[in-house]
Formats: structure tokens, sequence, C-alpha cells
């Protein structure tokens, strides 16, 4: 069936409808139909070329191999469908810091069906479970208002702000937050209780 996982593909963790696996070259054609959508992509106010688009994708490669984590593909368990990109990302946070942040972008197509409310509460999971973060973040577009509701659907809430330059224009963004509920002693220890969110 077309859109289907292969066998070598890696498959991080499961949701009741998704999973969600490492991104492979395989995918440049699909991403594509996501990075170069302008609507698609209104809160960067910039499609991409096919190069700009292959260098995201070798940089979420990079980001599996050097911190473990990065945007990983969104596939619909019921039919193989390739729906868009979640994870996790170290961003900045105007501070001089970085936080694991919860990102994602999912083609048009599949826009309000809750799918990316789904993966985005599985990767916060993910974050805490598993590599113990602390806390986590989505930094979002002022403008930006489904990616916002996604944000609080995860039981964030604000906390900053900071103002990105992108392609010659200032964008103000807010910094949502979540923190770990579980233990942080624990956590610090690598012993976070909870369910992993790859056995779900």
């Amino acid at each position: 069936m077309a859109g289907m996982p292969l066998p070598c593909m890696k498959i991080l963790f499961e949701t009741e409808r998704l999973f969600l696996r490492e991104l492979e070259q395989a995918d440049f054609a699909t991403l594509c139909r996501t990075l170069q959508d302008e609507r698609a992509m209104y809160a960067y106010e910039h499609v991409f070329s096919d190069e700009e688009a292959q260098a995201w994708l070798a940089n979420q490669q990079r980001r599996y191999r050097e911190e473990g984590f990065g945007l990983w593909g969104v596939v619909r368990k019921a039919d193989g469908q390739f729906l868009g990109q979640c994870g996790l990302t170290l961003q900045p946070l105007g501070d001089g810091t970085r936080g694991i942040e919860v990102g994602y972008l999912f083609e048009r197509t599949y826009w309000h069906n809750g799918y990316a409310t789904e993966a985005a509460i599985a990767c916060k999971e993910y974050a805490f479970c598993t590599l113990h973060a602390e806390k986590v973040y989505s930094i979002i577009r002022e403008n930006n208002l489904p990616s916002r509701r996604v944000a609080e659907r995860n039981g964030m809430h604000v906390c900053g702000r900071l103002v990105k330059h992108y392609y010659g224009m200032e964008m103000p963004h807010l910094i949502y937050r979540a923190e770990n509920p579980h233990d942080s002693a624990r956590v610090q220890h690598g012993q976070a209780t909870g369910q992993d969110p790859r056995k779900k």
C-alpha cells in the first residue's frame, strides 16, 4: 500500500492512531508537499526551494545522530499515510539558553483531525518519560492561532516572548512551556515514572 512504512525505518513510538518514525531520504517528495505549500508555511512567510527542503531533511537526520531526536515523520496507522512532521528539537529561548521544543508541521490535507495534538502530546511524554527532560517548550509565532491551540491542548502555558529574524523580517513569538510532572529528583536520576509513549 502506498505510504506504508518500510521495515528498515526506525519507529520511535505509537499513539492510538499514529506512529512516529525517523525521516528517510525517500520522504523528500512528501516533505516538499508541505514545505513548498504557501498556505501550510504561512507562519514562515517563505516556501522552501528543493535545496532548502533537502537541507531541512538532512538537518533532521543530523539531529538524530548528534542529539538523539529531531522532527519525526508522523504516519497514520490505519493505512500507512504520511501526514506530516512532529518531534523534538533544541531551540534558543532568547535568554542565552536552549530548551527542548515540541514542534509540528502537517500537510494541509490532514489539518483539523486532531493529529497534531495527538502527536504533540506523545512527543511531550517521550521527552518527559524517556529523555527525562524537566521542561519542554513550543515557540510559536503570535499570529499562528492553530499552533497555539495545539500547545494549549498539550498542557502548555505562555512563559515568555522572543523575536525571531527570518528572511529580513522580525517575527514576534510566544514561548509556551510545560513542566515534567514527575518528581524532579527521580527525573534527574533517569527514574521517571509514568507510561512510556513507545508502549502506547
